[in-house]
């Protein structure tokens, strides 16, 4: 099917660079944002790249924008709520474009005791919906669930032989 541009469409105008900030900083206030977030709602406002980099430079020193602050939140919630693990967590926050020094000090949210004690409880959730018709068959299905949450394929391994 072939769609036509609708040309009677109006387009947004631009927002002025003052603008764009109080609509920024409203935004960044109802969750933790990213540099890299802002940034692209700031184009969406119809910014140029001068105008977006002044803004994101006000929101940085008003406190509204902090890399480190979002990846441990980013990281925390992750982790706690959705269970993932480091390696899914990791491509997030690089998708995020967060630097490697933001990126570590998020990672320390994760303590190794809680992130196995995690990874376990999944795996028991897990284990009683797994449909398998001998012990190797179930232990694959568990394993390549917990790596595709984004755990690591040798923590795994050795959770499943050890204490399931």
């Amino acid at each position: 099917m072939y769609f036509e541009p609708d040309f009677n469409k109006k387009k947004k105008p631009a927002l002025s660079p003052k603008e764009a900030l109080l609509k920024a900083a409203n935004f960044c206030a109802y969750q933790e944002r990213s540099q890299q977030e802002v940034r692209n709602k700031l184009y969406d406002y119809g910014l140029h790249e001068t105008e977006v980099d002044e803004v994101l430079s006000d929101l940085i020193v008003q406190g509204f924008v902090n890399e480190e602050r979002f990846a441990k939140t980013y990281v925390g919630g992750k982790f706690r709520i959705k269970k993932w693990g480091r390696i899914k967590i990791l491509q997030g926050l690089k998708q995020h474009k967060i630097s490697e020094y933001c990126i570590n000090q998020g990672m320390k949210e994760i303590d190794d005791t809680s992130y196995e004690a995690t990874l376990i409880g999944l795996l028991e959730k897990k284990s009683r919906s797994v449909k398998a018709t001998n012990e190797f068959e179930r232990n694959t299905k568990l394993a390549r669930y917990a790596i595709s949450r984004g755990y690591e394929s040798g923590i795994v391994w050795e959770v499943i032989k050890t204490k399931l």
